[in-house]
């Protein structure tokens, strides 16, 4: 039969009548000499003109299909994909990706996706998403990439389609809701929020780490170690940062939100980590921790009894109030579990001999009176025994070449930086450098571990206080900057990080110049009570103090001779040595003291007042003993830890020589034995015992044990009363495993005299 063509009229061929409800029910291929085509086209909306071919009885054939495209289900890939982003730790239904990495969705459709069809991936972040404010993205396979993100088809497969989407390496991170549209229909997956994170693995990223192992360590750790006690006594304080813990990304979320950062600010980690050192503590925002220094806890939690991050902001989460108390390690311990939550690369950094100088000229001020014990009432700054803040891993873009890497943020409320109680990012290399005029706050950090200490002796004379100058000491602050090694459970110093060695050629040029950028001091006492002292007028060039060289060459040293134990007598010495030839008469006066980690004294204990001879090159050692009954009742009474402060000042008769010298050492407590297993399966129980014997001879009373164990249990307390002494206390708790791979548990004692003996244990889970 010949084909048969067109009519003039129609741009179709001439076809008889027939009714579309006959057509519904013929096989989909439609003759064109059996149907009016320009009637079908009209009435048959879910149908749609695709191409012509020949049929049996006439050589034109139309295919026709369903027009409308739909949705019918998302599959995030949730297994896959957190697997390859190292988020698959993170107890949360939603998927969590990181930025500049690709991931994967398989969307499901009710049919075949054709190549006219529209199909597009919509991206929204924060509430009312719009495409003229970036915070909605509409993104279509195949195109050219939206502000840095881009879709693509990997797998077409029936009526299944597999799409790969990369975000951009400097996308604004936070939670977005994804929507499919096709044509005019839009689908909303279940849970279709996807958390974007910072990418340490991505080398386009500024948060970007090359080293694996420091990757695992400071993003994928959710255990650590905070150093705290003394630079004479340093111990570790084990801490489980848990940020893979249920509502802990969404506590973090909750602060990104709070914080009110643009989507630009987003984009950038110096401005999410200065934000987040505002938002972990309270003052100014309601933020997680509220602060407390006064040792009276009632209505909270005291800041010894805190073993780790979880507790605290899953509480935050759920009240959306602040949560009491904290003091440095925790805000420091908080802070690094939000970091490495957003995906930011974050460590616990302890300085101990911390100076806290308020007005920036890198002296501290100690005051004492005349028998050597320190006056907390006159001094302004204060040197802390040790100080917690935190570092984190990132590209500077909003200051010159040569400053990423580390940074020092603080979430300690310690001094208001524009207007708000947050302090960083400095860069590391800056305060190494003397480089103080970067931002952010780099002359505070500076100061706390470069400040000189200058001692004054507050006298009576003629009924008014004077003020003589006994000593200063140019080394004495910031000592065994401390962090947890890589992959390791031990402490590392990166004292060189932060500065060259003291009295270096490299440190006094460091000290020029940061002083260069800071208000000159002087050498009159900043006391409130010394205002009527002239001091040393501002257009006076700074001078860098050097180490004070005596003729005698004196020099003073603190020990002590015996372990200091609660309860047993607390036995020192002073070491007083000269090193020039010559009889020397030196008069000696000593203190003992307690003291909160923060220098506050608490109690005086005792003190001497001895002269003695030296001849030439030699030494002689002073004790000095403590009775129990001098201390034992304040240690049983304050809330907080303690540590023992000693005090030195010696004058050399002849010369008029003057040296000052401190000490802080800490109580020594017997440890906590845990006792499980090296291995156990996944999902299958295990017993852990906790055993304590009370070495001491004093009764520890109002004992209590605290344990944890992230992917084994949850924080559990034990009320264990009164542990007498030489008695053995065993605790024991039923594990059950709820994750792979190597995993801790910690445990802490605290009691009315012990406020703190914590240990660590690790497990291996296989399945």
């Amino acid at each position: 039969m010949p084909r048969t063509k067109p009519s003039s009229g129609s741009s179709y061929p001439a076809l008889p009548p027939a009714s579309v409800a006959s057509l519904q029910l013929r096989w989909p291929g439609v003759c064109v000499q059996c149907s009016d085509v320009d009637s079908l086209h009209k009435s048959l909306t879910t149908l749609l003109l695709l191409s012509c071919c020949l049929c049996d009885n006439h050589s034109l054939q139309l295919h026709l299909f369903e027009s409308s495209l739909k949705v019918t289900g998302v599959d995030f890939l949730k297994s896959q994909n957190t697997r390859q982003h190292h988020t698959d730790g993170y107890n949360i239904q939603s998927l969590v990706v990181r930025r500049g990495q690709p991931f994967q969705v398989l969307v499901s459709l009710s049919r075949e996706l054709r190549a006219a069809d529209k199909l597009t991936l919509r991206f929204g972040i924060g509430e009312s998403p719009m495409k003229n404010r970036g915070s909605l993205l509409s993104l279509k396979p195949e195109r050219e990439d939206f502000n840095g993100w881009k879709i693509s088809v990997v797998e077409r497969k029936g009526k299944e389609c597999l799409l790969s989407v990369t975000s951009s390496p400097n996308a604004p991170v936070g939670k977005y809701n994804l929507h499919v549209k096709t044509g005019s229909n839009i689908y909303k997956p279940e849970n279709g929020v996807i958390y974007l994170l910072f990418n340490p693995w991505c080398e386009d990223d500024v948060v970007y780490m090359a080293n694996d192992a420091e990757k695992e360590e400071y993003v994928l750790n959710d255990t650590g170690t905070i150093y705290v006690g003394s630079a004479y006594s340093i111990y570790d304080r084990p801490w489980n940062f848990g940020q893979f813990e249920e509502f802990v990304l969404d506590a973090c979320m909750y602060l990104l939100d709070k914080s009110k950062l643009s989507l630009a600010q987003r984009r950038d980690p110096a401005h999410v980590s200065r934000a987040m050192s505002a938002l972990v503590n309270a003052n100014d925002d309601s933020g997680v921790l509220l602060g407390n220094w006064s040792g009276n806890y009632v209505g909270g939690t005291s800041p010894m009894d805190w073993i780790g991050s979880v507790t605290i902001l899953q509480k935050y989460y759920k009240t959306k109030k602040p949560v009491c108390y904290g003091q440095c390690w925790v805000f420091s311990g908080v802070l690094t579990t939000v970091m490495r939550c957003l995906g930011v690369p974050c460590r616990c950094v302890s300085t101990f001999d911390s100076a806290h100088d308020t007005e920036e000229n890198l002296r501290v001020d100690v005051y004492l009176n005349d028998k050597g014990e320190k006056l907390n009432s006159l001094s302004f700054d204060s040197v802390w025994n040790f100080h917690v803040w935190n570092d984190a891993w990132m590209k500077r873009t909003d200051i010159p070449d040569g400053f990423s890497g580390w940074q020092a943020i603080d979430s300690t409320p310690q001094e208001q930086s524009e207007g708000r109680f947050q302090c960083g990012p400095c860069p590391v290399k800056a305060v190494r450098e003397g480089d103080v005029y970067l931002p952010y706050d780099a002359k505070f950090v500076y100061a706390e571990v470069n400040a000189d200490r200058v001692y004054w002796v507050v006298k009576k004379v003629n009924g008014k206080d004077k003020y003589f100058k006994v000593g200063t000491e140019t080394q004495a602050i910031g000592k065994n900057i401390s962090t947890k090694a890589v992959g390791q459970n031990r402490r590392v110093d990166i004292t060189q990080e932060y500065k060259y060695p003291e009295g270096s050629k490299e440190e006094r040029m460091s000290m020029q110049r940061a002083y260069s950028f800071l208000r000159p001091s002087g050498l009159t006492p900043r006391s409130g009570y010394a205002s009527t002292l002239q001091r040393i007028g501002a257009n006076t060039e700074p001078l860098v103090p050097n180490e004070p060289v005596t003729k005698t060459g004196l020099h003073l040293e603190i020990t002590n001779t015996e372990p200091l134990h609660p309860g047993n007598p607390l036995e020192m010495a002073i070491t007083v040595k000269t090193s020039a030839p010559g009889n020397w008469t030196i008069d000696l006066i000593g203190s003992c003291q307690l003291q909160y980690y923060t220098g506050n004294v608490q109690a005086n204990l005792g003190t001497l007042k001895e002269t003695i001879t030296l001849e030439g090159p030699s030494e002689m050692q002073i004790p000095l003993k403590i009775a129990p009954d001098a201390y034992m009742k304040t240690l049983s009474s304050v809330e907080d830890e303690v540590l023992i402060l000693v005090t030195a000042i010696a004058e050399v008769q002849e010369t008029n020589d003057k040296l000052t010298k401190e000490t802080s050492m800490r109580f020594e407590y017997p440890p906590i034995t845990v006792q499980m297993p090296e291995t156990a399966s996944l999902y299958n129980d295990f017993n852990c015992a906790f055993i304590f014997k009370n070495k001491l001879n004093v009764t520890l009373e109002n004992c209590k044990l605290l344990v944890e164990g992230l992917g084994i249990f949850k924080m559990t307390t034990f009320e264990l009363g009164d542990i007498m002494p030489g008695r053995i206390i065993k605790s024991e708790i039923v594990c059950t495993p709820t994750r792979l791979g190597e995993k801790k548990i910690v445990a802490k004692l605290i009691s009315n005299q012990i406020k703190g003996i914590s240990t660590e244990k690790g497990i291996f889970i296989t399945e």
